[in-house]
């Protein structure tokens, strides 16, 4: 039954789904708006409706976080991010598309999220390191001191702390107080997303 249910129900009964995994309890109505981007509960409350007729879901009314996931549901499988390429945090370098997939299920998966490699020490003293995976969801705007990822002269990717300067100049900011920032005009970079995770291995 699930089949006759719209796309935007299916991302309700996905986001209910891996609060579960995530944190063992069901997500309120507000926490499903917020992570569908909407502010109406009406309308949440309607996708929620829809599920529980499906099957997939049952309603415990009068319940706080009354929702339950049912036997009928399909059990959660691991979800993947493309790894498009490595990401300097030296000098600039180009951000190669790469084809490999990272299992992401327990990280940070969502919408417009996708990984790539750092390779250089300029972010250090940020805690991310050469070899570290970050995770980086896609966006070509980002808050004064965030961590993003920059395009330079349409070629090359660095990744940097953003600072905007009064006379509109944009400064990259290495972590790494043995390196200086990189001041250009604000023609010259492109937002292509904000920092929001790591990974690293120690094998």
């Amino acid at each position: 039954m699930s089949q006759d249910l719209s796309e935007r129900q299916l991302e309700t009964y996905r986001i209910i789904r891996d609060h579960f995994v995530h944190h063992g309890r069901a997500p309120l109505l507000s926490e499903i708006a917020e992570a569908l981007g909407i502010v109406s509960k009406g309308v949440v409350h309607r996708h929620v409706q829809a599920l529980a007729e499906a099957g997939l879901i049952e309603l415990l009314p009068g319940r706080h976080r009354g929702i339950r996931l049912t036997d009928e549901a399909p059990q959660p499988t691991p979800c993947t991010l493309p790894l498009l390429g490595r990401i300097a945090a030296g000098r600039p370098i180009e951000a190669i598309p790469g084809e490999e997939q990272l299992d992401l299920t327990q990280f940070f998966v969502g919408p417009g999220r996708y990984v790539l490699k750092v390779q250089g020490d300029s972010m250090v003293e940020a805690g991310i390191l050469d070899g570290d995976m970050v995770i980086v969801r896609q966006s070509d705007r980002a808050d004064d001191g965030a961590i993003v990822v920059a395009l330079i002269d349409d070629n090359e990717a660095t990744l940097k702390r953003l600072r905007r300067n009064k006379d509109g100049s944009v400064t990259l900011i290495p972590a790494n107080s043995a390196l200086s920032p990189m001041t250009y005009p604000a023609s010259r970079v492109r937002i292509q997303g904000v920092l929001v995770g790591q990974m690293r291995s120690y094998d």
